[in-house]
């Protein structure tokens, strides 16, 4: 496999499942890190991409893992999605899960002030591609899951409490983490969970976007609670979790994979000040 940063077990969980990962940008993006957890117990994918470029970085990671289909989606535009669930239909037939890990929000708004940085342009950006997309993908994905299945979307402790910089992000994170709830109420008895999974701060494209990104990796690992840095293993390990049948009968949940940093009140060092 293409640069690696773990060595997955092999194994079966995934055998005869097949599914829809939205979001591989490179051998950093936690949607990579899911998809090769996915692959070595099994599944077979398509991938979505956006853009020539992104596809030139994709495809060489895609056949690593034996993808086979890459489809071009933008989730801003109807018509783009319209092609690429029809294109999944094609290919697939069904489906048994997707993963979700789609969100942008204007760099110039992920810095200092929320209130001053904020746009209403910039605002209804974040909340259509890092909210509405999965309402949107979990809409056209149900139909396709005739005999149940796993939904699976990624957000971030900033959707919870003020981080700094995140701004924007954090308000859609919340919408998203809401919206997860709904659509696992509403696709509940078609036997489709739902569930978003919150991880701590990675070394991603995303991360790179958001101002001070870098010093939210250091300060995890020092206020988490197994002093660690959230691992890509962890985080790919719960999403096989949810989208094999493991994951029977969790939906509507919001799982943290943080090394314990989400429950932190303060660090020992600042109670003992």
């Amino acid at each position: 496999m293409a640069e690696d940063a773990w060595t997955m077990p092999k194994g079966e969980l995934m055998r005869g499942k097949k599914g829809l990962v939205m979001g591989v940008a490179n051998s950093n993006s936690i949607a990579w890190g899911i998809a090769s957890q996915l692959a070595a117990q099994g599944a077979e994918m398509a991938f979505t991409y956006l853009g020539e470029s992104l596809e030139r970085r994709v495809r060489p990671l895609a056949e690593s893992i034996g993808v086979k289909t890459l489809i071009p989606a933008d989730v801003t535009d109807d018509a783009s999605m319209d092609a690429a669930f029809a294109e999944i239909e094609k290919t697939f037939g069904t489906i048994d899960f997707v993963v979700h890990s789609v969100a942008f929000a204007d760099k110039n708004e992920l810095k200092g002030s929320f209130v001053e940085n904020t746009t209403r342009e910039g605002f209804l950006l974040a909340m259509n591609i890092s909210a509405f997309s999965f309402v949107d993908v979990a809409r056209r994905a149900a139909k396709l899951m005739p005999n149940g299945g796993s939904m699976i979307t990624m957000t971030y402790l900033g959707s919870e409490r003020v981080i700094p910089n995140y701004n924007t992000m954090g308000v859609a994170k919340a919408a998203l983490e809401a919206a997860t709830r709904y659509i696992a109420r509403d696709l509940g008895p078609k036997g489709i969970r739902v569930n978003a999974i919150s991880a701590g701060a990675m070394r991603t494209l995303s991360l790179a976007g958001i101002s001070g990104g870098r010093s939210m990796i250091s300060s995890g690992r020092a206020l988490s609670a197994m002093k660690e840095d959230t691992s890509m293993e962890g985080v790919a390990g719960c999403a096989l979790w949810l989208a094999s049948d493991l994951g029977f009968s969790t939906t509507g949940e919001v799982i943290h994979v943080d090394a314990g940093f989400h429950m932190m009140g303060m660090s020992a060092d600042e109670a003992e000040g």
